[in-house]
C-alpha cells in the first residue's frame, strides 16, 4: 500500500522575515515566493506543544482559577441570599393579604396555599429555604386568642456575609 502525502501549503506575505538575510524570494525552480520565516522549526516536523509550553499554560490556567474561586463561591452565597429575601418577602406579603382578606392569621403556613379552592390561594407553594433545602420555615405566632403566623424566618443557623443570622432576617 502507497502513500500520498499532500505538500503543505503554508500561507506568507510574501516578504523575507529572516533578519540580515537578504535572499531572493523566489527559488530557480519554484513558480512564487518561498517561505522562510513560516514558524516551522528547522529540521524537525510539527510533532505538537512541548512539554514546557503545556506547564507553562498549566501554570497559567493554576493561577487564574486559584484567583477566581473565591469570587465564584462568594457570589454563589449572595445569590441564595438574594432568593432568601425575595422569598420572605413573598411569603410576609402573602400573610398580609390573607389578614386583609380574613381578618385573622393563618395557623400554618399551608393556610396560604388554597388546596381546595385556588382563587383563595395566595402562593402556589411554599417556597423552600435556600440553605436548608427545604420548606421548613421559622413561624412567629401572634399573641392572643386569635394567635396565628404573622412573621416567617429562615431555619438557616449560618450567617450572613454581612454577619447577621439567616433566622433574624
Amino acid at each position: 500500500m502507497t502513500s500520498i502525502r499532500r505538500a503543505s501549503r503554508s500561507l506568507s506575505t510574501g516578504r523575507n522575515t529572516t533578519p540580515g538575510d537578504a535572499r531572493s524570494l523566489s527559488s530557480p525552480g519554484c513558480a512564487g515566493p518561498v517561505a522562510q520565516g513560516s514558524g516551522e522549526r528547522p529540521g524537525r516536523p510539527e510533532q505538537g506543544f512541548t512539554l514546557v509550553e503545556l506547564l507553562t499554560v498549566l501554570a497559567i490556567v493554576g493561577i487564574l482559577i486559584t484567583i477566581a474561586q473565591p469570587n465564584l463561591k462568594q457570589s454563589i452565597i449572595r445569590a441564595k441570599e438574594a432568593v432568601l429575601r425575595e422569598d420572605l418577602f413573598q411569603m410576609r406579603e402573602a400573610l398580609d393579604q390573607y389578614y386583609a382578606d380574613n381578618a385573622r392569621y393563618p395557623t400554618q403556613l399551608e393556610d396560604l396555599i388554597g388546596a381546595s379552592d385556588r382563587s383563595r390561594s395566595y402562593l402556589r407553594d411554599i417556597p423552600k429555604d435556600p440553605f436548608t433545602g427545604e420548606s421548613h420555615w421559622i413561624t412567629v405566632n401572634l399573641d392572643g386568642d386569635d394567635g396565628g403566623i404573622f412573621d416567617v424566618h429562615s431555619a438557616s443557623p449560618l450567617l450572613a456575609i454581612d454577619g447577621t443570622a439567616y433566622n433574624t432576617w
